[in-house]
């Protein structure tokens, strides 16, 4: 399915302590939220939508992403949680299933040890977080847009594609949003992708299903074992072949496939 295709999500826009934010939201049934990685959401994706064929999928835009508000008040981990803890309040999701993504995914996972009476079933994908000296996690943020598409996806060119312009937008306004985006992703996860996560996994109450690209080249396939062996008993962890960091994005239907056969258990 290309992104092309696919309709765009009912948007509206609510006031939290952090600030305006967008939400998107799309599909029939159980409300599933959705924190996004590194990129944020510039469009409605093919994993979502496959997604909003089983679940009313919420999207919110968490700072400095796209249709988030400013992301410069946020200058240390506390204050990212408790902004990821506003969008999922503000997007109506106490109670509800929750998926995160890569840097989306770190915050999940934060809002459900933190509160874990909130979070009803919870889905990492390749989440940031922790660190290992002998595996390390790939200085993503370093590299160039070009190269950084490379590293995040098997599909770069799509990738660049789902990332450009649309139709009748501000190039300028849009590569600043873009940079924003970059930049924000980078502030979550400073240095190395480390935020002691670790620590507070054991506090989820949550079923737990990780998932991860077989070909992520921004944290190694091990990571998922480190997640599921600090999670409380019962969390499970799925490889998508022939997917890299953003395997939601490289095999939208295998994901969503094994999303909702967990959410419906």
């Amino acid at each position: 399915m290309s992104s092309k295709d696919i309709k765009p999500a009912k948007e509206y826009f609510v006031e939290t302590p952090s600030g305006r934010m967008r939400i998107w939201e799309k599909g029939r049934g159980k409300r599933v939220g959705f924190f996004a990685g590194i990129t944020g959401l510039p469009r409605w994706s093919p994993f979502l939508e496959d997604l909003s064929k089983q679940f009313c999928v919420v999207a919110p835009s968490l700072p400095g992403f796209p249709g988030g508000p400013s992301s410069e008040a946020l200058d240390a981990p506390l204050d990212w949680v408790l902004a990821a803890g506003d969008a999922f309040d503000a997007a109506g999701l106490e109670g509800c299933d929750l998926i995160g993504e890569s840097v989306g995914g770190a915050l999940a996972a934060e809002v459900a040890a933190i509160w874990p009476s909130s979070v009803r079933r919870l889905v990492l994908m390749a989440p940031f977080g922790m660190f290992d000296e002998k595996e390390p996690v790939a200085d993503v943020f370093a590299q160039m847009p070009g190269r950084m598409n490379a590293a995040l996806s098997e599909n770069a060119e799509a990738l660049a594609q789902w990332l450009s312009c649309p139709p009748g937008a501000d190039a300028g306004d849009w590569e600043i949003m873009y940079l924003r985006a970059h930049v924000a992703s980078a502030a979550m996860v400073w240095p190395l992708g480390d935020t002691r996560l670790a620590r507070r996994l054991p506090r989820i109450a949550a079923k737990t299903l990780v998932l991860w690209g077989g070909k992520d080249r921004v944290i190694p396939q091990s990571y998922a074992k480190r997640f599921v062996a600090a999670l409380p008993k019962g969390a499970k962890a799925q490889v998508i072949a022939n997917a890299g960091h953003m395997a939601g994005f490289d095999q939208p239907a295998r994901c969503a496939q094994a999303v909702t056969k967990f959410l419906k258990a």
